[in-house]
């Protein structure tokens, strides 16, 4: 698969590690400026490139979106003609700081972009916990929201190749609030309640 991610820092590297090297899918950072970017040791690996913005997205059937959410609008932008794209939105509105005029950064793209196969995923834990997914030699869980079934089944194939045990569909795009009171969920455990970032979530079945 061939996969451009927008953003380079934490989550964008950590999902480009895993998808390179673990899943050997083709993956190129969209960055603003080639020569200086966070994430420039990862180049090491044949599987990851650098291009443009606008570049990465027209080599790529799938445009991931790891920045930070106050800049959602400008760089949905910046993308070019997603017809065709599937986007798959890693980010989060923490502490109210995110696109202007929306609650959740999924819906801020939707409104910005021409596809409609948009979902987020990616989003509820720690970078940390994407480079390494095992927990006692337990797999954690993933989960995506949105409407569209080709943006949702890609999310859980990547999600698996990614390592995660399993990833949960929670519904359609009127669920994108709602996944993003989960990450606030683990954030505020993780941080505000001290139990740190190695720390996970697994759906159990009884």
């Amino acid at each position: 698969m061939h996969i451009a991610i927008i953003g380079s820092g934490n989550v964008g590297g950590a999902l480009a590690q895993k998808w390179a090297m673990h899943a050997q899918h083709q993956i190129v950072f969209g960055v603003r400026d080639v020569s200086n970017f966070k994430g420039k040791h990862l180049l090491v690996h044949n599987n990851i490139q650098v291009a443009t913005i606008a570049e990465a997205c027209v080599q790529s059937e799938v445009i991931v979106l790891a920045t930070p959410a106050t800049a959602t609008t400008s760089v949905v932008a910046s993308l070019g003609d997603t017809t065709g794209k599937i986007i798959i939105d890693t980010m989060n509105i923490v502490m109210g700081r995110g696109p202007e005029g929306f609650t959740n950064t999924t819906d801020a793209i939707l409104a910005h972009t021409a596809t409609t196969d948009v979902v987020k995923c990616f989003n509820t834990t720690g970078f940390n916990n994407m480079l390494d997914t095992q927990y006692q030699g337990i797999a954690i869980d993933m989960f995506v929201a949105g409407d569209s079934k080709l943006g949702t089944s890609t999310a859980i194939q990547l999600a698996t190749d990614a390592g995660f045990g399993a990833c949960y569909s929670i519904g359609g795009n009127d669920k994108f609030q709602l996944l993003e009171q989960f990450a606030w969920f683990w954030i505020n455990l993780a941080m505000f309640q001290g139990q740190g970032r190695n720390m996970a979530l697994k759906l159990l079945h009884r």
